[in-house]
């Protein structure tokens, strides 16, 4: 076979494989092609009102990280954990204290949806509690305080 013949074929089998591929657009009965439109679904709030959840919002899991702030938090040093924000007004966290794990809630403070408080117990009595407020569903900052006196500034997210 010769370049040209070559060519031939190639374009032959190009045009034949491209031919059953065609987009037809639905017609009225006018002839017209009708076009749909898909509305763009209506702005919701990052923060909605208390026990009103976004449609379609998905948990997000985000970083912790909390830094020494009194002499007893300097034996431990920088502690780092995860939250899995439930975009509902509720998060479930867990880290690890010495050899401990800690595990607990944040739930938002009515009347402020970016203020919350945080609780986790752990299973040799440890516990802690944390104030924080949200900058946004993904970054936040507060401070923490645990069983033995340690106090730490936290770190969500960012």
């Amino acid at each position: 076979m010769n370049a040209i013949s070559k060519l031939s074929a190639a374009l032959s089998v190009s045009a034949s494989v491209l031919s059953g591929c065609y987009v037809v657009p639905a017609v009225g009965p006018d002839g017209h092609p009708v076009y749909h439109h898909y509305p763009i679904p209506p702005h919701q709030p990052a923060y909605p009102a208390a026990g009103i959840a976004p449609a379609m919002a998905f948990p997000v899991v985000l970083n912790a990280r909390l830094y020494p702030d009194n002499d007893i938090a300097t034996q431990t040093g920088v502690i780092t954990g995860t939250v899995a924000n439930m975009m509902t007004g509720k998060g479930r966290f867990q880290l690890q204290y010495g050899a401990e794990i800690l595990t607990g809630e944040a739930t938002r403070v009515s009347n402020d949806e970016r203020k919350g408080i945080a609780s986790a117990f752990g299973s040799s009595g440890s516990f802690m509690s944390c104030e924080y407020q949200m900058n946004n569903p993904r970054q936040g900052a507060g401070s923490c305080a645990f069983s033995n006196g340690a106090r730490y500034k936290l770190h969500v997210g960012g």
